[in-house]
């Protein structure tokens, strides 16, 4: 018999807590250096007991990342086949900042497994980041905006993506609020609508 809706729902809610325990030990030990008993301990669970939700550890770290896939998920979902202007750009990456800096801890995860993300890299999951990459070629790509709105649509993407996924541990001292603040307002900046001027900078 498929199980109660009660039944899904405790198996879902003891995922999660395998992952958020995980994720800790892999940002704290590395993925290498955390084993399948280490994850399974704090929960009060046997190895055995773990591979009923998990295959492999591997698959844990698969699990985690795909959080993040969720970001892009949501994103596309938001826009739907409307066209995006520079006002909608911005409340797409108000939203998406938001989602992040609540898994921020992944994005260090990333950074500190990068070997590792490597080895479990498969097609499924690079089938994703090809759709989003595409659907963000195509937006930069459309004819109806400006330049100049294109350029900073671009730019406030990478203001976010670099400072929340590239920099790894270089903005851990600011504290969420302050990062989100921070971000918020060079996005605010790079998005506000103000004409080019034309003046070029003097590389002499």
């Amino acid at each position: 018999m498929p199980g109660t809706g009660s039944d899904q729902a405790e198996a879902s809610s003891t995922r999660d807590r395998i992952l958020d325990v995980a994720l800790d030990l892999f940002v704290e030990r590395g993925f290498d250096g955390t084993s399948l008993r280490q994850i399974a301990e704090p929960l009060g669970m046997t190895k055995a007991a773990l591979y009923y939700h998990f295959e492999s550890k591997e698959a844990i770290l698969m699990a985690l990342h795909m959080r993040l896939h969720e970001f892009g998920r949501v994103l596309l979902a938001t826009v739907g086949d409307e066209p995006v202007t520079l006002e909608t750009w911005g409340k797409l990456l108000s939203e998406l900042m938001d989602q992040m800096m609540a898994q921020r801890k992944i994005f260090l995860l990333h950074e500190r497994n990068q070997a590792a993300f490597e080895r479990v890299h498969n097609k499924s999951h690079q089938q994703e980041h090809e759709d989003f990459e595409t659907w963000f070629r195509t937006t930069l790509a459309d004819s109806s905006l400006s330049v100049h709105d294109r350029v900073r649509m671009a730019g406030a993407f990478g203001v976010v993506f670099t400072a929340l996924f590239l920099s790894g541990d270089a903005f851990s001292s600011a504290t969420p609020d302050e990062l989100r603040d921070e971000l918020h307002g060079a996005v605010d900046d790079l998005l506000r609508n103000e004409p080019a001027t034309g003046a070029t900078l003097d590389h002499s």
